[in-house]
């Protein structure tokens, strides 16, 4: 059996080579010509397949389209499960993510994250009959919200006076609010606006306006990366400036949407 055998030069020198040949990935996706984007595919209205052509589509999708037009390359999308994404971005199977990737310092650690391109509201559903308005008149009293979730650490930080009441799922959480065992849930917005949409002909409830907290999220990129985090963000300003972003933000959340949502932030640097 043949043995062979690398001068310490020649170790430097392979490893050095190494490097450099993947030391700039945006050079590497302009030279191959194609964005590998992972996104999650099952997260309406983020990524989620046509019903008539099952092509994957949504809010996500859009934003992967600009960036990757932002490079003059081929859109590619890759399908990831939500506990395999940091995974499929550090092992190089994708190029970026967007795939409903709130910021927090545990993931920051391992990864880095663009300026912020959509922000996640949790705010607070009361029943109509209530005449409550604000988050103030909840002062006091128990809101419903999903154990060891941000909705209830929001909850505790902007109601202090509160008494959050904690459920294993959301389906739990809001009956509680339906049985009027509590004067509140704290949920994400998304989630809030189909219930209120369900309930409207039982057990009409309103959505106080103020929320309790944002969650920001951001595209996912390999650190070290500089370039093409500069590009990312680079192409993420200039959708907020040509109100590209906005556009987007009204196609799948907005006033003729099923969301009927507000765009109520900018794209901005995350701030930890």
């Amino acid at each position: 059996m043949r043995r062979f055998f690398f001068s310490g030069a020649t170790a430097l020198c392979l490893t050095l080579f190494g490097h450099a040949a993947s030391a700039d990935q945006l050079a590497d996706i302009k030279a191959k010509g194609t964005l590998v984007c992972g996104t999650l595919g099952t997260a309406e209205p983020f990524s989620f397949p046509n019903p008539q052509t099952r092509e994957i589509q949504g809010y996500d999708v859009d934003f992967c389209k600009a960036i990757a037009d932002s490079l003059g390359v081929k859109l590619e999308l890759r399908l990831v499960a939500v506990p395999a994404r940091i995974t499929e971005l550090q092992q190089g199977r994708v190029d970026i993510l967007a795939a409903n990737l709130g910021w927090t310092s545990e993931r920051a650690q391992q990864i880095a994250y663009s300026d912020s391109y959509f922000a996640s509201l949790q705010k607070v559903a009361v029943r109509r009959n209530s005449g409550i308005k604000t988050l103030d008149e909840l002062g006091g009293k128990r809101v419903s919200a999903i154990k060891g979730s941000t909705s209830e650490m929001g909850v505790r930080k902007a109601i202090p006076t509160a008494s959050p009441v904690t459920f294993q799922d959301a389906p739990a959480a809001f009956l509680a609010l339906q049985l009027s065992k509590v004067d509140g849930l704290a949920l994400s917005e998304l989630v809030l606006v189909k219930y209120k949409q369900q309930a409207e002909n039982t057990t009409p409830i309103d959505i106080v306006e103020k929320p309790l907290m944002l969650e920001a999220w951001g595209i996912g990129m390999r650190k070290d990366e500089a370039a093409l985090i500069e590009q990312v963000n680079g192409a993420l300003r200039k959708l907020d400036q040509s109100n590209a972003a906005t556009a987007i933000f009204d196609k799948w959340l907005g006033a003729s949407s099923p969301y009927g949502m507000r765009r109520e932030f900018q794209i901005a640097p995350i701030k930890g």
